[in-house]
């Protein structure tokens, strides 16, 4: 792939969007390859953690690529909405936690990008947004709807119909961020919460991001039912077992995933 790099090692997948020239835009081939490859670790029993970050030390991702933007027909960008929207939502559902590092920039698509992780840290001067209204147009990639379950509807609101730009120490205030930190620490900080998860069973991460996720949809009563199915997978597996085992004999567990 070229717009594409995937690291993997120990657990963890690193997927680095590669358009450094172009701020990390979303062209047309940018989205298909991160949609192959995010189909790809969602089979892959050996990766338990995904971090998506963005090539160079300028952006994470500043969105569509408007200077291929110009040269589509209406069709065609039909044809990227669709696209963008299909990938970012098949990357919400990945059933590994997914944490975005935005090291740089984050706008429109970019910001949506992240919005569809399930973790948000950042360099606590980036610039991020969706900006679209700036542009005659809205967030069509999920943003309308990820940023007000994410910090609330009157706030989400105004930075949308406002395409307010803030720094990553003003999105931490917001409740979007888990964590805003200087520059030069994003990257250990990231590593540091994959690892944390890392730790634990693999089976059992998958089984609470869906229990969360599903439950937050449904009534309480239905996320309740929701959470005890998602643990009654986690019963007959060997890392439970495991786990009391360790326990037992005072010794970290050594999860399989099975």
């Amino acid at each position: 792939m070229e717009t594409i790099q995937l690291e993997q090692k120990e657990g963890l997948a690193i997927i680095t969007l590669n358009r450094p020239e172009s701020m990390n835009a979303f062209n047309y081939q940018m989205l298909s390859e991160l949609g192959q490859t995010a189909e790809a670790l969602r089979i892959n029993p050996d990766v338990r953690v995904v971090i998506i970050r963005g090539a160079g030390d300028r952006a994470f991702s500043v969105g569509a690529d408007l200077k291929e933007r110009k040269t589509l027909t209406e069709q065609q960008v039909k044809r990227n909405i669709y696209k963008i929207g299909e990938v970012f939502s098949t990357i919400e559902a990945l059933p590994q936690p997914v944490i975005a590092e935005i090291n740089g920039h984050a706008f429109g698509g970019g910001m949506e990008l992240a919005l569809a992780c399930d973790f948000r840290l950042a360099d606590r001067e980036a610039k991020m947004g969706l900006t679209e209204t700036s542009l005659a147009i809205i967030p069509g990639a999920g943003g309308t709807q990820r940023l007000p379950r994410v910090i609330g509807e009157a706030k989400a609101m105004e930075l949308i119909l406002t395409a307010k730009r803030f720094t990553g120490e003003e999105a931490l205030s917001y409740g979007l961020l888990t964590k805003a930190v200087e520059k030069e620490a994003l990257h250990e900080e990231v590593l540091l919460l994959a690892k944390a998860m890392l730790a634990n069973g693999p089976i059992a991460l998958q089984q609470a991001k869906y229990a969360i996720k599903a439950g937050m949809n449904a009534d309480l009563q239905t996320g309740l039912k929701i959470e005890r199915k998602a643990y009654e997978i986690t019963i007959p597996t060997e890392d439970r077992v495991e786990a009391l085992i360790a326990f037992s004999e005072k010794r970290k567990p050594e999860f399989k995933g099975k």
